[in-house]
């Protein structure tokens, strides 16, 4: 079933918008963004477009997390594609869409508990971009979850004694997020 519904996703009109260019292009993502807004029912083909053209699954992911942030019930059924094997890819785009997306959802403990351990691992990714936004996405966790709280703040002092202005900055604005919500 699963096998059937990834070959029509393969061809389907939103994966083929997501397709073409290099990393540093979108495709045609804000077409395919219209397409789902228009009918909430593809977004299935957007979680289904997870395939060997890891830029197909870095715009994929993009959207998705993009519409978690609008419309997260319609993106909580194909939520577990940021805990698959895309949180094993060799590409820093796909780490990125894919820390900022976990804390975006309601996770059961054993899923939170693979999210946790995503996130802890990209602290020490080798982008910036992936380890700054593995921390503040750790750092929602540790709101419910006090035990990440040391593991938070150990980071943190690590980012603002880097050299890294973009790590510094993304420090004082967690610290500054973490002391607003107490």
């Amino acid at each position: 079933m699963i096998r059937r519904l990834r070959d029509a996703a393969r061809g389907s009109e939103v994966r083929s918008l997501l397709s073409g260019g290099d990393r540093r292009s979108i495709a045609h993502s804000a077409r395919a963004s219209r397409i789902v807004h228009e009918d909430p029912s593809r977004v299935a083909e957007l979680a289904l477009a997870m395939d060997d053209d890891w830029l197909v699954s870095m715009r994929a992911l993009d959207l998705l997390e993009k519409l978690a942030h609008e419309h997260p019930d319609w993106v909580e059924p194909y939520r577990d594609v940021f805990l698959g094997r895309l949180a094993q890819s060799d590409k820093w785009e796909v780490h990125l869409q894919i820390v900022r997306a976990l804390p975006l959802f309601d996770w059961r403990p054993a899923e939170r508990e693979r999210a946790v351990k995503i996130l802890r691992l990209d602290l020490k990714h080798p982008q910036k971009f992936v380890r700054a936004w593995a921390l503040d996405s750790l750092a929602t966790f540790a709101v419910r979850n006090k035990r990440l709280r040391p593991l938070v703040e150990r980071t943190l002092k690590e980012f603002e004694a880097s050299e890294s202005k973009a790590l510094i900055t993304r420090a004082r604005d967690i610290r500054r997020r973490l002391r607003e919500l107490g």
